[in-house]
């Protein structure tokens, strides 16, 4: 009988919109029977509650106090992913449109990081407590969240080929529209105060403009294997 690898620590993914980060680190973590946080799942989670509320995403007091109040659950199996906003299932509404244009500065309110940071730590280590592993994408992994993380990838692109994947992601015609907006939060993201968005000193910078998913996703698990992350399981027959 033929069993498959396992995934042993943690895996950091960083990267800008577009990247195919996402895809690619849920597929890793699937593939070695790890366990998933897409830690920017949670941002947009806090996002939708500071929306609900009526709130201004750029009132950072007021912003910091809804989100303290929010209850936010993220699934960490890569096969069944779903997101919980005080109970209530909120995977595909975070997603949208008026979620997407409120994210970056809701994420940059210093309170709402520290308290998603405290949170995706403690993920972290309880699915690594008994030597499992566990594939975390965003873009303050390597550099903030799990600074010690054995393996730290950042993804690039350039911003119009991150602009057509994005388009026909969410089925929209505007390519022009998406790149001006993947080109602000770039620039939002990686100027923000707390956590910019940025390369660890010591992660592989990939760029996956000419390559597909499944390259990608090869070069990860070659890497995670060069970096004795990814425990061989016995091969034969029983």
């Amino acid at each position: 009988m033929q069993q498959d690898d396992g995934l042993r620590g943690v895996v950091a993914v960083d990267g800008p919109a577009g990247t195919g980060k996402s895809t690619v680190a849920r597929r890793l973590a699937a593939s070695l029977g790890a366990r998933y946080l897409d830690t920017g799942a949670m941002y947009r989670a806090a996002t939708l509650g500071v929306l609900r509320a009526g709130v201004d995403p750029t009132e950072s007091t007021a912003v910091s106090e809804v989100v303290a109040q929010c209850h936010i659950e993220v699934g960490t199996d890569p096969d069944i992913f779903r997101v919980l906003l005080d109970g209530e299932d909120v995977s595909r509404e975070i997603r949208g449109p008026a979620v997407t244009l409120a994210v970056s500065p809701v994420s940059a309110v210093s309170p709402v990081r520290e308290l998603l940071v405290a949170e995706q730590r403690r993920i972290i280590v309880d699915a690594t407590a008994a030597g499992g592993g566990i594939v975390v994408e965003g873009r303050d992994i390597g550099t903030v969240v799990v600074p010690d993380a054995p393996l730290k990838v950042f993804l690039t692109a350039t911003a119009a080929q991150r602009a057509a994947r994005r388009a026909a992601q969410d089925g929209v015609d505007d390519v022009a529209e998406i790149r001006r907006a993947v080109e602000r939060r770039d620039r939002f993201d990686s100027s923000r105060a707390m956590s910019p968005m940025c390369a660890a000193a010591d992660a592989v910078e990939l760029d996956t403009t000419a390559l597909d998913v499944d390259a990608v996703l090869g070069k990860l698990h070659e890497l995670a294997v060069v970096r004795g992350l990814v425990v061989l399981a016995a091969r034969g027959r029983t």
